[in-house]
């Protein structure tokens, strides 16, 4: 597990969980800006997805098992573009707050990943 990575991952995740829970605050939907934010910690995630099916194919295995981690690397692929899709589809404040909770989800599961790597 590339650690600083992981590191980035979730501390951009949660700058963007406080973004979108500001913006929830103030009643406001998901705007562009938002979108753009959710798009930069995605491509983070991507990232960090390619450097993990690097390492296993370069022989290198997590501790708690390669099933698991490869589920939570997909998983933390997966999360923040659902929910800005979500998002697009409520365009009220709650698609800010599931953009924010979104955020504070890929910051444990980059915890996760961590752990189950063997940190």
């Amino acid at each position: 597990m590339f650690v600083p990575l992981t590191v980035v991952t979730a501390v951009a995740a949660l700058l963007l969980a406080a973004w979108c829970g500001w913006a929830a605050y103030r009643d406001q939907p998901t705007k562009d800006w938002h979108l753009i934010g959710v798009a930069v910690v995605s491509l983070l995630a991507l990232v960090q997805l390619v450097v993990g099916i690097v390492q296993l194919a370069r022989g290198e295995k997590p501790e708690q098992g390669t099933t698991i981690f490869v589920s939570y690397l997909v998983g933390s692929f997966l999360c923040l573009p659902a929910a800005g899709f979500l998002s697009l589809a409520e365009r009220t404040r709650w698609g800010s707050v599931t953009v924010a909770a979104a955020g504070v989800v890929l910051a444990v599961l980059q915890v996760r990943l961590y752990d189950i790597w063997g940190g």
